[in-house]
């Protein structure tokens, strides 16, 4: 079963992104060739949207991956969408072409399909991607986040991006750019945490009365590393009303829960590293969870979050963004 390169929603620039994609982020615990081996099956499948980061530092394995599928005959450069980060060292305007430059670089591609603002929290600029002070916090960076869009919309006036968004925005935070004076291009896209616990309503409802997509990761939840993920709650993947609805179509509780956010107008993100795995993200798009399903899983809403970022501790106003 393979994805069809169709399935994509229209941005406000014009561009086209489809609407299911494969997130590459990669745990220290994991060797990032399993990442760049992933990429090029999910590509055999058909997905051809991959999401990436600055601070993931899988570029050069991603970017390997789609080559070799180039070089094989699978694909052409065009019919991959790819998302990369602005990380949050280089959130002063001189630094953000830098940060894109030498992420396309890695990559060894032209261009980016989607530039995000990982995140609107800014932090001192140097080599350390979590720069920390003799204190153990982390050193903040006080940067006007509109002079920083200014910036990214540079970059894709010069065409190194053909789209740009944000990451992890609150309402307030998206406001502050839509409001600015000036303002050339509006973000196409939020990309948030996002899944039945917190299924992010007041955010989805904000975006589309302002023509933003809404875009998710840890869909399923989240993978169970302790330094990033609240094991104080429950899988997702375990909760007895996905298991019954999953049960009630002959699918997996990953593929509804993929299915409930593909049906609210949401791209999604997936990410696994085996192929049978894989594969069965793609089945996303065989059923159609009905209304009332739909409504159960809504009220399995309960703000909570499986991203936690212990190393904000000190640091309120960063922790986690409240994207509601």
């Amino acid at each position: 079963m393979a994805l069809s390169k169709d399935r994509g929603i229209t941005m406000n620039d014009g561009n086209k992104i489809p609407v299911l994609g494969f997130g590459t982020y990669t745990p220290d615990t994991v060797p990032k060739s399993k990442c760049e081996e992933a990429a090029k099956i999910a590509i055999e499948f058909g997905f051809r949207h991959i999401d990436s980061a600055y601070v993931y530092q899988t570029e050069e394995h991603v970017g390997r991956a789609v080559r070799a599928k180039i070089a094989d005959g699978t694909i052409k450069r065009e019919d991959i969408f790819y998302t990369g980060k602005l990380w949050s060292t280089f959130h002063r305007p001189e630094l953000v072409r830098k940060c894109l430059e030498e992420s396309l670089k890695k990559l060894q591609f032209d261009y980016m399909d989607l530039f995000l603002m990982h995140n609107p929290y800014s932090m001192k600029p140097g080599p350390d991607l979590f720069p920390m002070g003799e204190d153990k916090k982390l050193i903040v960076d006080n940067v006007d986040l509109r002079q920083t869009w200014e910036a990214m919309e540079a970059c894709k006036d010069a065409g190194l991006v053909r789209s740009i968004g944000v990451s992890n925005f609150t309402r307030k935070q998206l406001e502050m750019i839509l409001n600015k004076p000036g303002l050339k291009y509006k973000p196409v896209i939020n990309q948030v945490e996002c899944h039945p616990y917190r299924n992010q309503s007041k955010m989805l409802a904000f975006c589309k009365s302002n023509n933003i997509l809404l875009e998710g990761y840890s869909v399923l939840g989240s993978q169970r590393d302790p330094r990033w993920c609240n094991t104080d709650i429950p899988p997702l993947l375990e909760d007895p009303l996905l298991v019954a609805i999953a049960k009630k179509y002959n699918k997996t509780p990953a593929l509804v829960a993929i299915r409930y956010q593909l049906q609210r107008g949401l791209v999604v993100l997936v990410k696994t590293y085996t192929r049978k795995r894989i594969e069965e993200n793609t089945q996303a798009f065989t059923f159609q969870l009905s209304e009332e399903d739909m409504k159960s899983i809504d009220g399995l809403h309960k703000s909570m979050s499986f991203i936690k970022m212990d190393i904000f501790a000190g640091h309120p106003e960063y922790y986690p963004p409240d994207v509601e």
